[in-house]
């Protein structure tokens, strides 16, 4: 006689994404290439019943924040897998470009969202260099080469031109929250111009669903016996020993930037 083996049923997986850094093509922040692999195994591998994404970014490129936000988009309709957000520090400007790829939206009391908007940063220096007898010297074949060059004075044209390229960029990220986040907007609230709203203060002009954290919000949503497996970017060899020192600190230094904006 067979002994039946009674039926164990697994308990649902729910597969974690951190998101952390500054989001731009280079190798050592967050990027479609280098999310790519990352996004498509959690997203496939052990049947997960959910995918979360934990967000701690300042932003940074609109482009690779709207290629990871369309991949995982993307695969969660194909899989039919809802995908949680849950911010830790900050989730502004490319960063909650990322937060709008999930189906709701979480926040600690103190974390910062927001910041809808485009900017572009430079430093000028043409009366330092008149000071010390350094003349500039430029040559272009066409009139934008030497678009905002910050060794030369600041022109009303290139200020135009500037904003003239941000636009469009600020429409496409408007239009990804509007499509993601719907009717949960608030139609009375000013969202759009940059500004950034603190923890429960973001749920009432519906940028986020609500307060609250990973695991209890999971254990709540799928169980207690819910099984959390971690999903991120894995550094490279030559990364984790320096190389590329000098690249490797100008890079820091504009990650502090951006993290400074928020006080972070």
């Amino acid at each position: 006689m067979k002994h039946l083996i009674p039926f164990i049923k697994k308990p649902p997986v729910v597969s974690v994404i951190r998101l952390q850094g500054t989001i731009s093509s280079g190798a050592r922040n967050l990027s479609d290439s280098g999310l790519a692999p990352v996004i498509e195994r959690a997203f496939t591998r052990g049947k997960p019943a959910a995918v979360a994404l934990v967000i701690n970014s300042p932003g940074g490129s609109a482009v690779q924040s709207s290629l990871i936000a369309a991949r995982i988009r993307r695969l969660a309709d194909e899989k039919s897998i809802p995908v949680h957000v849950f911010v830790e520090d900050v989730a502004a400007s490319g960063g909650y470009w990322l937060a709008c790829a999930g189906d709701q939206i979480w926040v600690d009391e103190s974390s910062i969202v927001g910041s809808i908007g485009v900017i572009f940063a430079s430093f000028g220096f043409p009366e330092l260099m008149a000071r010390q007898g350094i003349e500039r010297r430029v040559v272009t074949a066409g009139r934008s080469k030497s678009l905002a060059d910050p060794f030369l004075p600041e022109k009303p044209e290139d200020v135009a031109r500037l904003k003239a390229l941000q636009e469009p960029i600020h429409q496409a990220f408007i239009a990804h929250v509007k499509a993601r986040r719907g009717t949960r907007l608030n139609p009375d609230a000013d969202l759009f111009n940059a500004d950034i709203w603190v923890g429960a203060g973001a749920v009432p002009v519906g940028l986020v669903d609500g307060v609250a954290h990973l695991v209890p919000k999971l254990k709540e949503l799928y169980g207690d016996k819910v099984r959390l497996v971690p999903y991120g970017q894995k550094r490279g060899l030559l990364s984790r020993f320096g190389a590329g020192l000098l690249g490797s600190a100008l890079a820091e230094v504009e990650d502090r930037a951006l993290w400074a904006r928020y006080g972070l």
